[in-house]
């Protein structure tokens, strides 16, 4: 369990050294036996630290350069006190303790497929920013070429231009749907109409096409906003006045 932990502790400091972008990495530990696995000195005869060994591989990888030295444990006093915290409990700590609890192994996540998470209706665009290529039809290609220009590519994402407003994430529809029915009816929602829930969608920062249809629909299905919608008092039809004659007009 010792070696887990260690092996759980240097990948989550190597999954937030690559978030936030670093392309050399120097780790330090204080267990000899990590160590001189991860630098091939020892061989992991375990099956499973053998895959916690191929997971730190596979992420230092993607940096310039890494490397991870031994130091003493005495050096090391600041990362055992937050290695004790596993078995403590978190009400005592101040919110400037920042905690994360992990569901699962890491080692447990290598048994989920790897898929595409590219939305389908992002393909065409993305294509055209990579190669140029526009359809066959010229009406088709022009329509095609002015849509095209909202978009932009970066870190291999693609994102919409906002007029007055930063980037938005270009999103799947079934991704649009979650952040809808979370907006629109979870545990903070107020039940907006369409407008306003895409309005709110927007400044969260994604988007989708029919975007506004999505959330009309969705308005429309929700049983509490139909039971309590404000009553129409306005007529139906547009009133027309009517010329009475006088009463004994000559």
């Amino acid at each position: 369990m010792a070696q887990q932990a260690e092996y759980e502790a240097h990948l989550a400091g190597i999954r937030l050294a690559k978030e936030v972008g670093a392309k050399q990495l120097a780790a330090l530990s204080d267990s000899l036996l990590i160590t001189n696995q991860i630098n091939g000195t020892y061989e992991a005869k375990d099956p499973r630290m053998q895959k916690y060994l191929d997971a730190v591989r596979s992420l230092t990888n993607t940096f310039k350069s890494f490397s991870i030295n031994q130091i003493s444990r005495g050096k090391n006093a600041r990362e055992d006190a937050l290695s004790k915290l596993a078995s403590t409990s978190y009400d005592h700590l101040t919110k400037k303790v920042l905690v994360e609890v992990l569901p699962e192994r890491s080692i447990d996540n290598q048994r989920v497929n790897t898929v595409s998470t590219t939305p389908k209706w992002t393909k065409p665009y993305i294509y055209y920013l990579h190669h140029g290529v526009l359809p066959d039809n010229p009406e088709e290609a022009r329509k095609f070429k002015i849509r095209a220009s909202h978009f932009v590519i970066r870190d291999n994402q693609l994102y919409r231009r906002g007029y007055l407003s930063p980037w938005i994430k270009c999103i799947s529809k079934t991704e649009g749907q979650m952040f809808l029915e979370e907006i629109h009816s979870g545990g903070a929602a107020a039940h907006e109409g369409a407008r306003a829930l895409t309005g709110k969608i927007l400044r969260l920062g994604v988007y989708w096409p029919n975007v506004y249809n999505d959330a009309a629909t969705l308005t429309k299905k929700c049983k509490e906003c139909q039971t309590f919608t404000p009553f129409q008092n306005q007529p139906t039809m547009p009133l027309t006045s009517i010329t009475s004659p006088w009463l004994f007009h000559k």
